[in-house]
């Protein structure tokens, strides 16, 4: 396969991907397997790809710079609408089925729970990058669609804690998220432009 025809098939394999566990989710709950609490189960899993994809997506440029390969530049922002499909599933379901729209209840626990402000605090962070994130946005941006897009590395860091404040018990998952994002931040740092000039220096 040539290359061109690689790229035209990367997106629609990524999204392909990406759907199956919402595929899982759907099947899931048609038939009575999300367990014995299918709102923990739904809120949960969509949480956890939501968070995978959006790094997944920051994994993007320091893959695509090491590599050489341009055409994997398109699969960011692929990734991360997956990532902010996920996310708004997550926030949905807590607010409509676990909350039932209780929205006195839901201010107090976004300020008193920790991991509740930094899930919301991801969550803000997303929604202007996934408004913005047309063509049309950029070029009307301009320079500042590109500061704009920063805002994903503190989206994914209020993810990471919040999975983190979140879990009690076996803390595995978060801190792997953590060290993955850690690599992520350095590998961008360093690959930055005149980068190499001061790792020489």
């Amino acid at each position: 396969m040539s290359l061109k025809p690689r790229r035209r098939a990367l997106q629609p394999t990524l999204v392909a991907l990406g759907l199956l566990p919402a595929v899982w989710l759907v099947y899931g709950g048609l038939s009575g397997g999300l367990g014995a609490d299918p709102i923990e189960t739904l809120t949960h899993v969509t949480g956890e790809w939501a968070l995978r994809l959006l790094l997944a997506s920051l994994a993007v440029t320091p893959l695509r710079r090491a590599l050489g390969w341009s055409g994997l530049a398109p699969a960011r922002r692929t990734l991360g609408l997956l990532a902010f499909g996920y996310a708004t599933v997550h926030l949905s379901v807590y607010l409509g089925l676990d909350h039932f729209f209780d929205w006195s209840g839901i201010v107090e626990d976004v300020l008193e729970r920790p991991y509740v402000t930094a899930g919301a605090t991801a969550f803000l962070c997303l929604l202007p990058l996934a408004i913005t994130s047309t063509r049309g946005w950029q070029r009307r941006l301009g320079a500042r669609w590109v500061r704009l897009h920063r805002l994903v590395y503190a989206a994914a860091l209020a993810a990471v804690l919040h999975h983190l404040w979140l879990v009690k018990a076996d803390l595995r998952a978060p801190l792997i998220e953590a060290t993955v994002l850690a690599l992520l931040l350095a590998a961008r740092l360093w690959q930055r432009p005149g980068s190499a000039t001061r790792r020489q220096a």
